[in-house]
């Protein structure tokens, strides 16, 4: 029964990595997607009062989740910085212009959306440009599509092969114990009085299995926040949750499937065919 509930486990561990993989992939998506910056430049006149009024205009439209001013003197302060120089030297003024750099809801975060939110913000007499990497989000958008789908083919194909590595299992367990399940036949026990220990005990190995697992994700989980704590602005307690519960219910569903099918088998055969398998 150890060999079985380790190796189950083993198996649901990677079932649970998968599951949790799918359910993080969602708030990666939102959280790369929240992380694109759209540049608004302002013209030379708007004051810094003036500015601060657009900013609170703009947090009340529905596409605004954070907005910061950057105004001309920051601007150049960052700028002769990453340059080396100090361009305002020798042009004898401050060629940038105070801007602010909107984050948007991940719903807005994609080609059609930006182009309104665009046209929108330059019928403003107090914005000259908005300027976004378009280019970036439809990759970004893409490659995260693409993610997706391999992540969800591989959680099919995990599933699969996750099923017939624990019956394999489950069934080498039914197999030591298949004249035992014909000599209960012979004295005219019931199908169902025959299958009640073994399917008991292979939701107990579930159950233990499903435990060792979350065990394993969640000592996983715990070292990566440990080495990288900003994690958790992708990893919630909400995919926790999702995961190990479809990591408990994974274990419990496969393993008395597994030996349903298993004891069912054995039971249909002869005490001849016993023999010759």
């Amino acid at each position: 029964m150890v060999t079985l509930c380790i190796s189950t486990a083993m198996v649901l561990v990677l079932l649970g990595l998968v599951v949790f993989s799918v359910q993080t992939s969602r708030n990666l998506s939102q959280w790369v997607k929240e992380n694109l910056t759209v540049t608004v430049m302002l013209s030379d006149d708007v004051s810094v009062n003036g500015a601060k009024l657009l900013c609170r205009d703009l947090y009340h439209r529905p596409y605004s989740r954070n907005i910061d001013y950057i105004s001309k003197e920051q601007a150049l302060k960052e700028q002769s910085e990453a340059m080396g120089s100090d361009p305002s030297e020798f042009l004898g003024v401050n060629p940038f212009p105070a801007t602010l750099e909107l984050q948007l809801h991940s719903d807005y975060a994609n080609r059609d959306s930006l182009k309104w939110i665009a046209r929108e913000l330059q019928k403003n007499p107090k914005i000259t440009d908005v300027a976004y990497q378009v280019d970036l989000m439809d990759s970004v958008n893409r490659n995260l599509t693409k993610v997706n789908l391999v992540l969800l083919a591989l959680a099919v194909l995990l599933t699969f092969v996750s099923f017939s590595l624990i019956n394999n299992t489950v069934r080498l367990s039914v197999y030591s114990r298949r004249f035992i399940i014909h000599t209960m036949k012979l004295v005219g026990a019931s199908w169902g009085f025959i299958r009640k220990p073994f399917m008991k005990q292979a939701l107990l190995v579930g159950v233990i299995a499903a435990l060792i697992a979350i065990a394993v994700l969640g000592g996983c989980m715990y070292a990566l926040y440990y080495y990288e704590p900003n994690i958790i602005s992708i990893i919630t307690w909400r995919e926790l949750t999702i995961t190990a519960v479809a990591v408990l219910l994974f274990g419990i569903i496969i393993t008395a499937a597994c030996s349903y099918i298993s004891v069912n088998k054995f039971l249909r055969m002869s005490a001849g065919e016993l023999y010759k398998i």
